[in-house]
């Protein structure tokens, strides 16, 4: 009973080996690197272009913004930006995008569930707490500065 046991502990760990995938630190590093960069890029190439087109450097900020938002969304809608974040790992995270996925997801998510209890109840499940602790965080540095000036 005992070598029957031993046997199937053996080909347990044999099966877990064979399955785990294996990752390397520096090769996630640089995928997460370049996906980061190459979005930060583009958002630097909108940025230029709106400059370019005789914007003022705030409004060509904001179209950028507003144009990275609206990319990210389509990409989450056409289901590619899952791909995009599975091979970048943290680098498409990269705080507009990966944010503005997070929202259409859920609400693509939800959507089954009618407009007011699937999309417009759980589109800010993971936007609410980021703005909570956005505007909570905001309030207690203020409050900081202002004690100190």
């Amino acid at each position: 009973m005992n070598s029957l046991n031993k046997e199937q502990k053996q080909k347990y760990q044999k099966y877990i080996k064979e399955v785990t995938p294996t990752h390397s630190l520096p090769l996630e590093m640089g995928k997460a690197f370049l996906t980061g960069g190459l979005i930060c890029v583009l958002g630097q190439f909108l940025i230029n272009t709106g400059l370019s087109m005789g914007l003022e450097e705030e409004a060509a900020g904001t179209w950028c913004s507003i144009l990275l938002v609206l990319l990210s969304v389509l990409l989450t809608g056409f289901n590619l930006y899952p791909s995009i974040a599975k091979w970048g790992g943290a680098g498409a995270l990269v705080p507009i995008t990966g944010f503005a996925n997070g929202v259409a997801s859920a609400a693509i998510e939800y959507k089954k569930e009618g407009q007011v209890f699937g999309i417009g109840s759980k589109i800010f499940t993971i936007a609410g707490p980021v703005i909570l602790y956005g505007v909570v965080t905001s309030w207690i540095l203020g409050l900081i500065f202002w004690l100190f000036l």
